[in-house]
């Protein structure tokens, strides 16, 4: 029941934004590029990494699911190493937990997706922008993610995640990851 008023209170945060963000269309500019120049002035949202030589992860197994320690705009997360996802994906709990301590900010909120899940059935979420994502010492800026409606819905650590680091192995003898 917690888990369905997070994902209302996010819903409705949503609502307002994006009826903020119509005002800025009567206006002449696109959403995206107010989000743009609110955030990082003429930056473009080019994701970027920081990387200092090869770093090795170690993952945890539990009953042949594998997690990594991620951490999330400053926030520490255990997510799921998931090859087959292709976005990284959290719940409305942690979307919530992450807006209130003012991690996730109204200019990081982007729009609606629709997504395929493992099942097959087709869903709408949530698309948000991560500021930072860091993995070992592997700072990425600036990685999409889906918030999923969904009160089992685990934190997912795709391929929107992994196509930025170029060169990844797996280990899955020795339950590590190799980023180069």
């Amino acid at each position: 029941m917690a888990m369905k008023a997070n994902f209302f209170i996010f819903s409705i945060i949503i609502v307002i934004l994006f009826s903020l963000s119509s005002c800025e269309r009567k206006s002449g500019r696109s959403n995206a590029q107010g989000l743009i120049q609110k955030t990082h002035g003429e930056q473009s949202r080019h994701t970027t990494f920081d990387s200092k030589g090869k770093t090795i992860i170690k993952m945890e197994d539990n009953n042949g699911v594998k997690y990594v320690w991620t951490e999330i705009n400053g926030i520490r997360l255990r997510f799921i190493f998931d090859t087959g996802a292709s976005n990284m994906c959290i719940s409305a709990a942690e979307a919530t937990v992450l807006y209130r301590q003012g991690t996730l900010q109204k200019e990081d909120i982007l729009d609606i997706k629709y997504f395929q899940d493992a099942t097959g059935n087709v869903s709408a979420g949530t698309r948000i922008n991560l500021r930072t994502v860091k993995i070992g010492n592997r700072l990425l800026r600036n990685i999409e993610a889906i918030v999923i409606d969904n009160d089992n819905s685990p934190l997912l650590l795709g391929q929107s995640a992994f196509e930025k680091f170029g060169k990844i192995s797996i280990d899955y003898n020795n339950n590590e990851i190799t980023f180069e």
